[in-house]
Parts: structure tokens; sequence; C-alpha cells
């Protein structure tokens, strides 16, 4: 079993299945309906009967009732490309439990779900490059097809470790640009790179992707206990600025966290990207039975 998930949520997960919005446009069958016409069972329509046609085909009730020949179409089954994008840069160390502890849990969720349903998989880790152990892991995360692959799937989530500095709008625009086929992208993150986050969600949307946005904050970052003369640390540059943060600017900056949360939620409100701002202490399973499930990321 995947020590990311508990069997109790792997069992409840296997019930759900991804929603997209647009219909995948995937040349390899899977389970997901496509507009395209083929032999599968699910039907779809009729069409006139020409010469040629495969007699299995015909629909022969119709036949009796219009004295004519119809063709029984069926609708193809496609697999979705389900596009994960993990912040694995160093501030996503931040926090008790730490961030990226969270973060692989949701990816390991959306994964696991894709993988039930028979959609390919693909995560994105950011920075691209991290220790050398590490490479073998996420080479085996690029392209994951099968409820099979799953358990090699959450070894490699597992083997991951956040470090360095990552640029955020690169990281979705090569992802965008390396895919084949538009789907359903998921970018998991703190979104506290100092240069944003508009060119990379730009990127995606621009590329036809469904996009849904986990930002991913940790309990001190929302809800500090430090006071007084600090010296503070910027985890991904290592730049240093002491500060004097007394208790009476706590609300000051409570007020600037939740007005860049609200900024955020707004951009994304604005360009069709569903978006989530949880605690590295929330409940696992309220944010993906509840709150995915509420706003139809699947069902």
């Amino acid at each position: 079993m995947s020590a990311l998930l508990t069997p109790e949520l792997l069992r409840r997960l296997e019930q759900v299945q991804m929603l997209a919005a647009r219909r995948a446009k995937s040349s390899l069958k899977g389970e997901r309906r496509s507009r395209a016409r083929g032999l599968s069972v699910e039907f779809a329509d009729h069409r006139n009967y020409v010469l040629g046609d495969d007699l299995r085909y015909l629909d022969w009730n119709l036949y009796g009732r219009l004295d004519r020949l119809f063709l029984k179409l069926y609708e193809e089954e496609r697999e979705l490309p389900v596009r994960i994008f993990l912040d694995a840069s160093e501030s996503m160390n931040f926090g008790s439990p730490p961030k990226f502890d969270f973060a692989r849990q949701v990816a390991a969720a959306v994964g696991y779900v894709a993988l039930c349903g028979f959609d390919r998989v693909s995560v994105n880790v950011f920075p691209e490059t991290g220790p050398g152990p590490e490479q073998a892991h996420r080479a085996a995360l690029r392209s994951i097809r099968g409820k099979k692959s799953s358990m090699s799937f959450f070894q490699s989530l597992t083997a991951l470790t956040a470090a360095g500095a990552a640029d955020f709008n690169a990281a979705l625009q090569r992802g965008a640009m390396e895919a084949r086929q538009a789907g359903v992208a998921i970018v998991l993150s703190d979104f506290l790179d100092p240069a944003g986050y508009e060119e990379g969600f730009k990127a995606l949307i621009g590329r036809g992707f469904q996009t849904h946005a986990v930002q991913i904050l940790a309990p001190e970052e929302l809800d500090p206990t430090a006071f007084g003369d600090l010296r503070l640390v910027d985890s991904e540059t290592g730049v240093e600025q002491e500060v004097t943060f007394g208790r009476y600017r706590l609300k000051a900056y409570q007020q600037t966290v939740a007005n860049y949360i609200q900024r955020l939620r707004e951009y994304c409100a604005g360009r069709g990207v569903r978006f989530f701002s949880v605690s590295s202490s929330t409940d696992l399973g309220d944010l993906l039975l509840k709150q995915l499930r509420a706003s139809e990321v699947w069902g």
C-alpha cells in the first residue's frame, strides 16, 4: 500500500472519476468518451447506410419501422491526459507539516483517480533537476497509465525531495509546450514565486488545458507565532532580512496574506481556473472528497 494515502482513502478514491468539461481529443484508446465515432459499446448516433458499410452494424429494428437502412454509430473511448505540476522548490519544505508532504499526497490522489480511470498521468516536477538519485523517479513520472502502475507511481512520488529555486512560469510554459494533447492540468504550489504566476497560467489556458490550482500554505504562514526582532532568510535565494515583528503587526500581516490569496483566487476565477487554497494541516479527505468533488474536479 502507499505510504502517502491510507487504504481507506484509496478505496474511496476508486469510486470517483476525473471530470472534463471538454471531451478528450487523444488518439489513444482509454475509458474516456470522445466525439470520435468508433466501435465501442456506447451508442452515439445513426447515419444512412451506404454501399460497402459493415452489415453487422445495421439497425434492423429501425429498418422494420422505417423500411430504410441505417448504420449504428458508437462513441469510441479515449484517454484523458492528466498533467500534474508539482512544486518541489525549497520553500515547499517549510511548515509543520511541510507543504511538500501535503502536495505529494494530493498528487498521489489525483494520479490514482486518473490511473483507475485508465487516463494517462504525467507529473512535471519543478525545479526540473533534482538530486542524482531522484532523476530515475522523475523520469518514471513523465508518462504513466493503468491502475497496475499505481504502486510504482506512489514509490516515485515518495522518493522526491524539495530543494532549490523554481521558475514557476517557465515550468508551466514548458509543460504546456510538451503536451501532445491538452487535457486536465493540476497545479500544486504555494504560488510564492516573486516572478508571479500569470504567464504560466496563460500558457496552460492558451494550450486548451482545463486547469485546477491548489495553493498550499503552512499553518505558520497563515498564522505566525514568532514575534520580536527576527532575521528572515529566503529559503530559495538565501537573502537575509532583519525585521521587527510585534504582535500589533500580526493583523496587518494576516490581511496581506488574505489579500494575496484573494487576488490569486480572482485571477483564476476570471480565467476559468478552479482554485483552492488550503493549509498543509488540512484534512486530506476533506479536500479530496468534499471540496474537489463539490467543485466538479471529479465526481
